[in-house]
C-alpha cells in the first residue's frame, strides 16, 4: 500500500511533538521523585504540629496516629507539667538499669510535640541491654559516672555491614544513638552507680530489648526458627527461653 511521505514541514512538526512528549516525560519522572522524597521527609519522625499545642485526649473513643487533641479551652497548665523528681535515683533491676521515661502518657502536652526524655540510673556494672528505638533518635548525657556506649549499623553491603561504633564516655558527655539501630549503655565501674538523661525524637519512641524480644515473647517464637537462626543447640534456645527477661522500663 502506498504510504505518502511526510513533507519537510511535517517533518519538523513530527520531531517536535516528540521533543515535547520527551520534555513531559522527564517531568513527570522529576515530579515523583521530588514527591518520593517529601513523602519520605513527612515519615521520618513524628507528625509536626499544625498549631501551638494539641494536649492528648486520653479519653476519647477515637484512635488516630497519636492522641486526638483535648479542647483547647479545657487546657489547662497542668498538661504539659509532671512532678517526674528525675533528680532522684531509682533501684535497678538485675540487669543494673533503670529507665525512668517521660512521654505523652505521662505529659498530655507531649502529644504532636516529638519528644521526650528519660532518666537512667546504672548499677555498678549494670547495663541498658542492646535494644532499639523504632520511633526515635536518642541523645545521651552522662550525669555522674562512666559510660561505654555504642551501637550497630545496619545490614548494609559490605565493608560496612553491622559495623560496631562504641566510646566511653564520662561526665558531661554527650553521645547519638541514630533512630531505629541497636544499641546499649554499660557501667563499667565495678564500685560506683552512673546516671544518664535521655532526650528521644518522639513523643512515643519505644523500645524494642533485643533479648526479651526474641527468648521473651509471648507466645514463644518456634525453638526451630531460633536455633536455625542463631546456629545453636535447641536445647540452649529451651534454655534462654525458661530464663525470666525483666523489663527495665518504667
Amino acid at each position: 500500500m502506498f504510504k505518502p511521505s511526510l513533507t519537510p514541514q511535517s517533518q519538523t512538526e513530527t520531531q517536535e511533538r516528540e521533543k515535547d512528549q520527551m520534555a513531559s516525560s522527564s517531568s513527570f519522572l522529576l515530579l515523583a521523585v521530588l514527591l518520593a522524597l517529601v513523602s519520605w521527609q513527612a515519615t521520618a519522625s513524628d507528625p509536626s504540629p499544625l498549631q501551638d499545642f494539641c494536649v492528648a485526649d486520653m479519653n476519647s473513643p477515637v484512635h488516630v496516629n497519636g492522641f486526638v487533641c483535648k479542647n483547647p479551652m479545657e487546657v489547662n497548665v497542668d498538661d504539659f507539667f509532671k512532678a517526674a523528681a528525675l533528680d532522684k535515683p531509682r533501684v535497678t533491676n538485675k540487669v543494673g538499669s533503670n529507665v525512668t521515661l517521660i512521654n505523652v502518657m505521662q505529659i498530655a502536652g507531649l502529644n504532636t510535640l516529638g519528644i521526650s526524655i528519660a532518666r537512667i540510673d546504672y548499677a555498678p556494672l549494670g547495663q541498658n541491654p542492646p535494644h532499639t528505638h523504632p520511633r526515635a533518635t536518642e541523645i545521651l548525657t552522662v550525669l555522674e559516672g562512666t559510660l561505654y556506649v555504642g551501637f550497630v549499623t545496619s545490614n548494609q553491603p559490605a565493608p560496612n555491614r553491622n559495623k560496631f561504633l562504641s566510646k566511653v564516655l564520662n561526665k558531661g558527655d554527650v553521645f547519638v544513638f541514630p533512630v531505629g539501630l541497636i544499641h546499649f549503655q554499660f557501667n563499667p565501674n565495678p564500685h560506683k552507680p552512673a546516671v544518664a538523661i535521655a532526650a528521644l525524637s518522639s513523643q512515643n519512641p519505644g523500645a524494642i530489648t533485643i533479648a526479651n524480644a526474641v527468648f521473651g515473647s509471648d507466645p514463644q517464637i518456634s525453638d526451630d526458627v531460633l536455633a536455625k537462626a542463631f546456629q545453636v543447640e535447641k536445647n540452649t534456645i529451651d534454655w534462654l527461653q525458661a530464663q525470666f527477661w525483666e523489663n527495665n522500663h518504667n
